[in-house]
């Protein structure tokens, strides 16, 4: 018998940043801190459910004096620490399941599950801890349109591309000072309620670190609820940091096998490579794309981007192509393409 293939060797770096988290782990612990989960909004289909979250340490949330949480600077993000390998319970109806969170303390696990269509609440616990309501939305076999959009310079103006600029937005600026792109939250809506039970998908590189934080961004500003699917900054097994482009291609891939009856606008901007990932997608899978709408830049915004990405060709696509400054400008170009009514 053929002996097994040895694991792939971890990045050092990759070990190095376990054992730092499991060192600090360690520390809060005999403070007396516990775990938590923190659940993200996931999505299904028919019989099955993909949940989202994270198990972490996290430090008391500040509160106003009215009780709300407190205006919060990125940094505080990053100060929560992730529980590897935790044991977390899903309790979806009657049936309960066990799954477990990877090296970071994320969680992201297919279970098998009869939910009907839409937004949909089912509860998620470790160590004991009280369960707390998770939500997914469920997409019909009846839908044949959805939405995935990018974040950063997309809905959320960061100009994420210039390290020094993303390092500002993502661990210095206050989340109430983070300004929504013109437009883009009336987009959206108008798109999700010209078609009933499309799920929206927010599809960014951004860390899960600040899902917290950008979910209450777009609910401040009106944004659609939808699915969010970020990343786990840091090394992985054979490198320093991850690929965005790769999680983008990933996961698009993904919506397309497993909705292979709907077809996805996509919608990014010029400032990083949402034109080359989104025109590889459509190489690759030309019947799940509705069309791409593409948001320019503003020059000075493109500067402190570091410039924008080359101009892609489009004229071989068979979905709409369009690109304008902000949402008003998207809006009237898909309306003229078809998309919007």
């Amino acid at each position: 018998m053929a002996s097994a293939p040895p694991a792939p060797r971890i990045h050092w770096f990759a070990r190095l940043e376990h054992r730092f988290h499991v060192w600090r782990e360690g520390r809060a612990r005999r403070r007396g801190r516990t775990a938590t989960i923190v659940p993200f909004p996931g999505y299904g289909g028919p019989g099955w459910v993909r949940v989202v979250g994270r198990v972490l340490i996290v430090p008391p949330q500040r509160r106003t004096r009215d009780g709300e949480p407190a205006s919060v600077r990125g940094w505080r993000s990053f100060v929560s620490i992730p529980v590897s390998f935790a044991k977390v319970t899903v309790r979806i109806g009657d049936a309960t399941h066990d799954v477990v969170a990877d090296r970071g303390g994320v969680i992201d696990a297919v279970i098998d599950a009869d939910l009907p269509a839409g937004w949909q609440t089912f509860t998620v616990s470790v160590e004991g801890q009280s369960p707390v309501d998770a939500t997914a939305f469920i997409v019909g076999e009846e839908t044949r349109f959805g939405v995935v959009s990018d974040v950063d310079d997309t809905v959320m103006v960061t100009a994420l591309p210039r390290p020094f600029i993303a390092a500002w937005n993502s661990f210095v600026v206050d989340e109430h000072a983070r300004l929504p792109v013109p437009g883009m939250a009336v987009l959206l809506d108008q798109l999700l309620r010209q078609h009933p039970g499309a799920p929206m998908v927010y599809l960014s590189t951004g860390a899960w670190n600040v899902a917290p934080t950008l979910t209450r961004f777009l609910g401040r500003h009106l944004f659609p609820t939808g699915s969010m699917l970020l990343t786990d900054w840091g090394p992985t097994h054979d490198r320093w940091f991850r690929s965005g482009r790769e999680h983008k291609l990933t996961n698009l891939r993904r919506l397309a096998a497993e909705f292979p009856h709907v077809q996805w606008l996509l919608i990014g901007d010029d400032g990083q490579h949402d034109e080359s990932i989104y025109s590889e997608f459509m190489d690759e899978h030309p019947d799940s794309v509705a069309g791409v709408a593409i948001r320019r830049l503003l020059p000075a915004e493109a500067v402190l981007a570091g410039g924008r990405t080359g101009k892609e060709e489009h004229s071989e696509h068979v979905a709409p192509w369009v690109s304008a400054e902000d949402g008003a400008g998207l809006r009237d170009l898909l309306g003229e393409a078809g998309i919007l009514h």
